[in-house]
């Protein structure tokens, strides 16, 4: 049954690191087909926009078009915000400046961070965490020269196919990644100097995260340290899926986010 008046929700889908919004487009129209609004764009450096990741330097530029979209939203509307790997860090920003007009933030086996350590906090122990030769031939380059320079990232052929979309079951979605994918930052320096998100802010909004249960990117147990170090409203995980779950297995997904949205929003 479609949804109509008070029942439809409005979903803002936010990408990961290289990606853009495309890489949502297997999501977008099950949402739509079951009567949802649905606003996916490219963050700055990503997808179509024309910056180049060294003309970036924070993670708030970095979000700026979602912030951007964010004051736009009715007063009286609140939205269904769902980041994607390091998308959780952008609905992290949009949730401490903007907690009153999102019902509900969905982590989709994204970084999550906390309210208590700084910003860099959980992508600091990620990176602890995860042995060098993890990371296949994922490139990590300076910006420039300065000894104070952000670092960009960039996924390989490799780490596309074994580490990021190992289950999608067609070959055709790893090719597109691997022809898409732009070089990103996970903006460490800038984090490690920003200003703790709040309990008043990213710590009001409700939220859900979603655990990927063979994701090799982000892997299980990391997303259950997470969780530990932020209790979340609610965990759900989802079978036989990779860290691109919205390509893998996008009707699991939609299933997800509709009844996250029908218990929260």
């Amino acid at each position: 049954m479609d949804a109509t008046g008070d029942h439809q929700k409005h979903f803002v889908l936010v990408h990961g690191a290289c990606l853009g919004a495309w890489s949502w487009f297997k999501l977008i129209p099950l949402l739509e087909a079951a009567g949802h609004r649905v606003s996916a764009f490219d963050l700055s450096a990503s997808g179509t926009d024309t910056k180049v990741i060294q003309q970036v330097t924070t993670l708030s530029d970095y979000t700026l078009p979602l912030l951007e979209f964010m004051a736009t939203i009715p007063a009286d509307e609140k939205v269904v915000l769902v980041g994607h790997s390091l998308g959780g860090m952008n609905i992290a920003l949009a949730m401490e400046k903007f907690p009153e007009r999102i019902a509900v933030a969905v982590f989709f086996t994204a970084f999550m961070p906390d309210s208590t350590h700084k910003p860099s906090y959980v992508l600091d122990t990620y990176n602890e965490k995860t042995p060098p030769e993890d990371r296949l031939d994922a490139k990590f380059l300076p910006y420039n020269n300065e000894k104070d320079s952000e670092t960009s990232i960039l996924f390989g052929p490799k780490f596309i196919s074994h580490k990021l979309a190992q289950l999608c079951s067609d070959e055709v979605d790893r090719e597109l990644l691997k022809i898409l994918v732009k070089p990103s930052s996970l903006f460490l320096k800038d984090l490690h100097n920003a200003p703790k998100f709040t309990k008043e802010g990213f710590n009001y909004v409700q939220r859900v995260f979603v655990v990927c249960n063979e994701d090799q990117a982000i892997p299980k147990d990391f997303q259950q340290w997470m969780i530990d170090n932020n209790p979340v409203a609610e965990v759900k995980e989802l079978k036989v899926v990779d860290h691109m779950p919205m390509l893998s297995d996008p009707k699991q997904v939609s299933v997800c986010l509709l009844d996250v949205a029908l218990q929260y929003a």
